[in-house]
């Protein structure tokens, strides 16, 4: 019953560092393993809230070039458009460029999208959640937040398998590229602010991301 008790706490915790706090002055709750500090290379940017201009009976393939190598994501944008649009939407508008990935832990996920590089920031709006469907699996790509229906920039990738409770949208999976992913959540990572041992020592940034269309 101990043991049950330690791993359940144990998984509380590995999930709360999903969710992130504030855009644009607003404040949100936040926990402590969210927390990390700001490199000093990171810039807040901000955009306007996208139109819906994706076609979600086509198929779209986000190929992130970071400096541990590409990640291909394939989007489902049949399933979740609102979600694909944006991240297409803040692709295309070069939001992720030089984005680091700020919270890095090993057989768990690795967590990018913040331009202000400590688990704060957005791109000035947020958006609603939208069904999906799928697990919590090695490969797959989700939505972090602050709540319901607080998507805006921040996304995971996973790096195992986790039975995380289906609060974060899954919009794509890794198609090719996992080496890079492993890579990634392999690196030596430090206490961050709120003493989560998950912050890279050395920045490892999204230097582009394409979008192709099929």
């Amino acid at each position: 019953m101990l043991k049950y008790i330690i791993i359940s706490l144990a998984c509380l915790l590995i999930i709360g560092g999903l969710i992130y706090a504030k855009w644009g002055g607003n404040k949100n709750q936040i926990t402590e393993a969210e927390k990390t500090a700001a490199p000093q290379a990171s810039q807040e940017k901000t955009l306007p809230p996208p139109p819906l201009t994706i076609d979600a009976e086509k198929n779209y393939t986000a190929k992130l070039k970071t400096s541990e190598g590409e990640i291909v994501i394939k989007l489902n944008a049949k399933e979740t458009p609102l979600t694909v649009n944006n991240f297409i939407y803040l692709a295309k508008n070069n939001f992720y460029d030089g984005v680091i990935f700020h919270r890095v832990i090993k057989d768990f996920m690795i967590q990018s999208g913040d331009p202000k590089g400590d688990g704060t920031g957005g791109p000035g709006y947020r958006f609603a959640d939208e069904p999906f469907s799928g697990e919590y699996s090695r490969g797959a790509v989700a939505m972090a937040n602050a709540g319901p229906n607080t998507n805006g920039s921040q996304f995971f990738i996973m790096h195992a398998d986790r039975p995380l409770p289906k609060n974060y949208v899954i919009f794509g999976e890794v198609a090719s590229g996992m080496d890079a992913v492993d890579k990634i959540a392999e690196t030596l990572v430090e206490l961050s602010a709120t003493s989560e041992m998950s912050k890279p020592v050395l920045p490892i940034i999204i230097e582009s991301v394409e979008i192709v269309e099929e």
